[in-house]
């Protein structure tokens, strides 16, 4: 996805726009460089996803199904948002690669970045960039999908185990593809399939109309100014969802006469969107001080602050979740409410523009590229998992 270097002027003339002879040649070593990296981290968490051997020759195999399968929707994304950028003669650079260790993430990576340094004209230009990725890397994504839910084994249900997400694209997938499921069973996914989950997981979160993510790209060239409204309500949903879905579990228990026994548990299940709550007020404050003119506000609540809460949030549900201790769960509660009244006091619980994409154009969509843009919206609706990873 484009990083906050992407900007865009309302009042620059089509004679300051960049000629195709005028972008500086492209620099490749430190990209080259990262992305062997992300192989070897990817690699190795595909060894860990194999319950044999990881030294046997099948999960080297499967390691390198899930390396390729991985590795080729996000570089198909990536590649989406250069090339229009390229196109429509934004400086781009080629994707940054990010890797992770398997401990830290579990795709080995947390994708790439691409900086785009150019201003974006028009709202045209900046539709194409910011569509262009998740429709390439989805392009990939769903017959990979495909391919591997119908290559995956069906194995009897044993003890715990953690059930990926679903949305309405993957059960249709699953539905014209995945083999026949007795009661007491289910899909062991393949590599492949994984691997395809995993890129439109990250599709579904860029796909988010928030800022500076692709939907928020795609939002606002489609609504104009009117889109930094909608991303500041887009933006509190997310933080609204946290508190639904952990109370519908909740509740769910309660109606069984469990009490709060899985309390940990599902503070886990719903956790995603508290932190993205989180990240994304992080990247809304980082990308603001990349616009010209906007000037910081100096009682704003700091990113080192929300780094911490999101930290000690993280690290007190994990110990709760393993311990199931009263107190553990009074401090966790004690810094959400702690951070919910930070942000309401000097967040963006109040009036704010963080979230506000850089102005672009007036000159709206022409009626193909609305269609484009309705499309690329709607495949929010069509991944969206309630729970991606869910004990």
């Amino acid at each position: 996805m484009p990083t906050s270097d992407l900007s865009s002027n309302d009042s620059q003339p089509p004679s300051a726009m960049p000629s195709a002879e005028a972008l500086p040649p492209v620099k490749w070593r430190l990209n080259l460089a990262l992305f062997t990296v992300t192989v070897v981290t990817v690699f190795l968490t595909g060894l860990g996803l194999d319950p044999g051997p990881h030294a046997s020759r099948g999960a080297i195999v499967h390691a390198a199904e899930f390396t390729g399968a991985l590795l080729g929707i996000l570089v198909a994304h990536e590649l989406g948002h250069f090339v229009a950028a390229r196109f429509h003669r934004v400086d781009a650079s080629l994707p940054f690669f990010i890797p992770l260790p398997p401990v830290l993430s579990p795709f080995g990576t947390m994708g790439a970045i691409i900086r785009m340094k150019s201003t974006i004209p028009t709202r045209r230009a900046l539709l194409d960039i910011g569509a262009a990725g998740p429709l390439a890397g989805l392009a990939f994504a769903i017959p990979l999908y495909a391919w591997g839910i119908a290559h995956s084994a069906v194995i009897p249900l044993n003890g715990d185990y953690e059930q990926l997400g679903s949305s309405l694209l993957l059960r249709a997938l699953d539905h014209l593809f995945a083999p026949v499921i007795a009661p007491g069973y289910d899909v062991l996914l393949h590599p492949v399939a994984y691997a395809a989950w995993g890129g439109m997981f990250v599709t579904m979160i860029n796909l988010l109309p928030v800022s500076q993510l692709d939907g928020g790209h795609v939002a606002y060239a489609l609504f104009g100014p009117r889109q930094d409204y909608y991303a500041r309500q887009a933006h509190r949903a997310v933080l609204a969802f946290f508190f639904v879905s952990l109370a519908s579990y909740v509740a769910r228990d309660l109606r069984a006469g469990l009490g709060l026994v899985r309390f940990g548990h599902h503070v886990g299940n719903s956790l995603l969107w508290l932190i993205w709550f989180e990240v994304l007020a992080i990247l809304g404050t980082l990308a603001s001080r990349s616009i010209p003119g906007r000037k910081p506000d100096p009682e704003a609540l700091g990113t080192r602050t929300r780094i911490f809460s999101v930290a000690s949030l993280v690290v007190l549900a994990g110990l709760g979740e393993q311990y199931n201790r009263v107190v553990i769960w009074l401090a966790w509660g004690l810094v959400l409410g702690l951070t919910l009244a930070m942000e309401r006091r000097s967040g963006v619980l109040r009036p704010h523009d963080l979230l506000d994409h850089p102005p672009t154009g007036a000159e709206p969509l022409d009626r193909g590229r609305k269609a484009i843009a309705v499309i690329t919206l709607a495949m929010f609706a069509l991944l969206f998992m309630p729970t991606p990873f869910e004990m």
